[in-house]
């Protein structure tokens, strides 16, 4: 029996001492463990907690709880027909999406200024799976807002680290 424990320890040791993260997870930068969020659609807001939750980050309730606060401005997407087929229905569509963002400390000094963030994806319409076409595109958006929490994050650990030379 103690074989077997030890052995299960050994094997989440080295899983651990490999650089083995659980997908998703994301290295989060020293002072962004507790965001507060301002603006941002519900389905941003969901990405954002979904990414802090796995990299052990919270979204905080005021600002007041936060490292730092994250405010959205102009968000939006758009859904774009790209190619019509011969009986006039869209083949292809585009998601396109534009927002703005800026990040404050707990200080409300300005860690990042505001920036803009552009996104798009494409994808095919197959006119035979439309029940199946419309959770792709939820599907499609969530992996865009995912992408753009990263890079907020991204662009925010550039700040951090260049702040704290």
């Amino acid at each position: 029996m103690w074989i077997t424990k030890t052995a299960i320890l050994l094997a989440a040791l080295m899983v651990a001492a490999c650089g083995y993260h659980l997908r998703g997870a994301y290295d989060l930068p020293k002072g962004m463990d507790k965001i507060y969020l301002e603006g941002g659609s519900p389905i941003f807001r969901e990405q954002l907690d979904t990414v802090l939750k796995s990299s052990a980050g919270k979204l905080v309730a005021s600002p007041d709880k936060a490292n730092a606060v994250l405010r959205i401005y102009n968000e939006n997407i758009e859904r774009r027909t790209l190619s019509l087929s011969n009986t006039g229905r869209s083949n292809d569509l585009e998601l396109a999406g534009h927002l703005e963002f800026d990040v404050l400390d707990s200080k409300n000094a300005m860690l990042v200024t505001r920036e803009a963030i552009d996104f798009r994806k494409e994808y095919y319409n197959d006119q035979q799976a439309a029940m199946a076409k419309d959770n792709e595109e939820i599907v499609i958006r969530k992996e865009m807002y995912q992408q753009v929490v990263r890079q907020i994050i991204n662009r925010s650990r550039a700040a951090l680290d260049g702040k704290g030379k």
